[in-house]
């Protein structure tokens, strides 16, 4: 059955979604999927801004994707959390912001499936920055090397570790990302929940009505 839509200032949580799919597409396609892209073709200027990324915070799991953080089968696993974020999570932030807009219903599924999705990987990356690590002392620019690059004798000196506040500031920035996509998930599934208790309440008139 056809509503009339609601002004998106008129729906808050759809409101926050909207907003929370606009800053991801930035986030993910200069920063998060850089790492899958042939390193030739990567402007300087976006890989400036990833060392300058690096070196601030010493995030292990985008470090880790770059092969800046100990040996790079041990970040397959994130490796293949960014090919889930290019190929699926990336095209429902373009569906998602359109159907918001348009408040439309038909979307609900996807979205379900997406925030269950998005907030179990973030939860693997937030669980990592808890168990990385402290230090007094930020990591030194000349530890951020490639791992193929290092001397034999480094290699077993290569795991990042992270300052206490480098730790706050990881914290700051991955928690959002899982919150937004938890309350979502539960939003939707309440959202779907009702429309199919709706259709199956209509399918019973319609029984009635016929029998």
């Amino acid at each position: 059955m056809p509503h009339n839509r609601l002004p998106l200032t008129s729906r808050p949580l759809d409101l926050i979604y909207f907003l929370f799919f606009l800053i991801h597409i930035p986030v993910t396609l200069l920063v998060d999927i850089q790492a899958l892209y042939p390193p030739q073709y990567v402007p300087e200027q976006l890989k400036s801004l990833t060392n300058w990324y690096l070196q601030w915070s010493a995030d292990p799991v985008i470090a880790g994707a770059f092969d800046l953080n100990g040996p790079p089968a041990l970040w397959v696993w994130f490796k293949s959390f960014l090919i889930l974020e290019a190929i699926f999570q990336l095209p429902v932030f373009l569906v998602g912001i359109r159907a918001l807009w348009k408040d439309s219903r038909t979307t609900y599924p996807l979205l379900l499936i997406y925030s269950a999705s998005s907030a179990t990987t973030t939860i693997a990356c937030i669980t990592t920055i808890l168990r990385t690590p402290i230090s007094a002392t930020p990591v030194p620019a000349t530890l951020l090397t490639p791992f193929s690059d290092l001397p034999k004798s480094a290699l077993g000196q290569t795991a990042l570790t992270i300052t206490p506040e480098q730790r706050t500031i990881l914290l700051a920035s991955y928690v959002p990302f899982l919150l937004v996509p938890l309350l979502m998930c539960v939003d939707m599934a309440v959202r779907v929940a009702g429309l199919v208790a709706a259709g199956l309440r209509a399918q019973g008139r319609k029984t009635l009505k016929f029998e």
